[in-house]
């Protein structure tokens, strides 16, 4: 299987760097525009950190992690999300002595999960994420809510909505856990085996289930929100305050409560409204008890994550693909052995003013290179050799029009810069 990549994997080829590169960009945009800088974590951290932050009742723990042992028998797992890492970061370079809030980001960081590979969703994908540390108001809820949104649809995708739902504190929380327990007593059995594991340690988790039966059944299921402690209820109504304010479309979806522990009151996902309707592009929350949690200072902390494959999958199925830029603006040619030097000189002192440039490494004949300039997209092709090298000039095709020029070999990288520019 050496030439097979493993199950649940996916290489970026060469065409499709463009749109990585391009998709990158624009979150760097929105991210720098919210006042957020860049971070970057290793792709591995100790398991513990997982075990402790995403919780051991989650799926992902239980079901879904790469772990081993390194040779010095350390436990160590290669990330199944992006924040739990971030706050580790945040905790150990003291990032928490610095002005609050601290604001972060990260993209294109590798995320690993041992689950059956679907649409969209890869053992290996890549991750956009914003973490926001030291803010306690909605509004950081709302401003990370408002640029993914503001993202999302600079990309051109449409049809996008907005679920919030809060999940309560660990004031609230235990009474609404009493009230799912009551009303799962003595329907538990007719659950799946992981929603009866869930039923003691962490029955919110139940709701999480994807099995089609225990959906049925926790369809009655009391609602948090009837629950909710009066600090809880405030913040969220402010955040549907913010988010009516700046006319972003959203709906109470009081069933998510998303598949990771650390969740604290807002728990967010952005929607396919229409086509791929009820699709999750991607989720986040608030956590305000992580941090602490993990050996910090005590810290109100938000944010998301969404996987660039999915991006790339929903701009392929709207048809919203940019176009793909050219490879090569000019390709210089050369008629014989003699004349390699020469047209090997000019690709770069063309590189040098800042086109993109390219000569023969093939050895070929000038027919071959001229067919590979157009396989390759050149929009010039420019021959060194012949009796035009002999008057000092180059001939310059324009690969679409076929039209000729000659241009003098000393000012031929400035005359053909400026041709392009």
């Amino acid at each position: 299987m050496l030439t097979q990549a493993p199950k649940g994997t996916r290489d970026m080829l060469p065409q499709d760097a463009y749109l990585w590169q391009w998709i990158e960009q624009k979150e760097r945009e929105a991210a720098a525009k919210a006042g957020y800088r860049e971070i970057r974590t290793p792709v591995f951290e100790h398991t513990e950190l997982f075990l402790r932050g995403v919780g051991d009742t989650t799926d992902i723990v239980q079901k879904e992690m790469y772990t081993f042992n390194d040779k010095g028998g350390r436990s160590i797992t290669l990330k199944p999300e992006g924040t739990a890492g971030a706050v580790r970061s945040f905790i150990e370079n003291h990032l928490f002595q610095e002005a609050l809030p601290c604001k972060v980001y990260y993209l294109n960081a590798p995320i690993f999960r041992y689950e059956n590979p679907q649409s969209g969703r890869l053992r290996e994908h890549h991750q956009f994420g914003m973490e926001c540390f030291g803010g306690k108001e909605p509004a950081v809820e709302a401003e990370l809510i408002s640029t993914l949104l503001g993202f999302l649809t600079g990309l051109g995708l449409q049809n996008l909505k907005v679920h919030v739902n809060s999940i309560g504190c660990p004031v609230c929380r235990p009474r609404y856990h009493e009230a799912l327990k009551n009303y799962l007593g003595e329907r538990i059995h007719d659950m799946c085996e992981t929603c009866q594991e869930r039923f003691q340690k962490n029955p919110l988790r139940i709701l999480d289930c994807k099995e089609e039966k225990c959906k049925r059944i926790v369809a009655g299921a009391p609602l948090i929100l009837d629950c909710l402690c009066d600090e809880c209820r405030a913040h969220f109504e402010e955040l549907q305050a913010l988010l009516t304010a700046q006319n972003i479309p959203y709906e109470i979806d009081p069933h998510i409560v998303r598949g990771l522990d650390y969740y604290t009151k807002t728990v967010f996902e952005i929607i396919m409204q229409a086509g791929r309707e009820g699709l999750a592009l991607c989720g986040g929350g608030r956590y305000d008890d992580l941090v602490e949690q993990l050996g910090g200072p005590a810290t109100p902390a938000a944010g998301f994550g969404i996987g660039a494959e999915r991006i790339i999958m929903e701009l392929r199925n709207q048809n919203l693909l940019p176009p793909a830029p050219t490879v090569t603006d000019v390709y210089v040619a050369n008629l014989g052995t003699d004349l390699k030097i020469p047209a090997f000189s000019l690709a770069q002192a063309l590189r040098a003013l800042n086109v993109k440039a390219d000569s023969d490494l093939a050895g070929r004949s000038l027919k071959a290179q001229f067919k590979f300039a157009d396989k390759i997209g050149a929009k010039y092709v420019a021959i060194v050799g012949g009796e035009e090298y002999d008057r000092g000039v180059v001939k310059l095709r324009n690969m679409e029009t076929k039209e000729e020029r000659e241009i003098p070999l000393s000012s031929a990288p400035s005359d053909i810069a400026r041709l392009l520019s």
